[in-house]
């Protein structure tokens, strides 16, 4: 049976200037906490449902973790 839930972690944790995100929770409590014209980004967006998707159904967080990275880095 697949793990679910917010608190997994990610293989590889997301450093992002002096912040780490851990968990799934970590990574979703950080786009919450982006300005509203940056967490309506499409990258953004697309990010918290991957987040959603594996946490709530399963599946390999790295699914997740591509989909913040993604978002991170969407201007280069």
């Amino acid at each position: 049976m697949t793990e679910r839930g917010w608190g997994r972690r990610f293989e590889d944790q997301i450093r992002i200037g002096d912040r780490v995100l851990v968990t799934l929770l970590d990574a979703g409590e950080y786009i919450a906490t982006l300005p509203k014209k940056e967490h309506a980004a499409p990258e953004w967006q697309a990010a918290m449902e991957a987040l959603i998707l594996v946490a709530e159904g399963g599946g390999p967080t790295m699914f997740a973790r591509i989909g913040v990275m993604r978002a991170l880095n969407r201007h280069q």
